[in-house]
């Protein structure tokens, strides 16, 4: 993704692993400087590349968390 720059500030978990060895995590990342925010997407092993995903806020990702927490797998 050109001129856009990240930093992971930390790395909460692994969602899953492909064989390819690409991640999907949760990691709360600053994009282009801003505050940090959680973000959701796969990332290559050595984290020059990244696929789409999902930014959300704190109240965001608690708001998802209590939809999760309600759900019945």
């Amino acid at each position: 993704m050109a001129g856009i720059e990240f930093e992971i500030m930390e790395h909460i978990g692994t969602i899953s692993e492909g064989k390819s060895g690409w991640k999907k995590e949760l990691n709360l990342v600053s994009w282009n400087g801003n505050d940090p925010k959680f973000d959701i997407r796969d990332w290559s092993p050595d984290y020059s590349k990244m696929g789409k995903g999902l930014t959300l806020s704190a109240e965001d990702l608690t708001a998802l968390k209590n939809v999760l927490d309600k759900m019945e797998l």
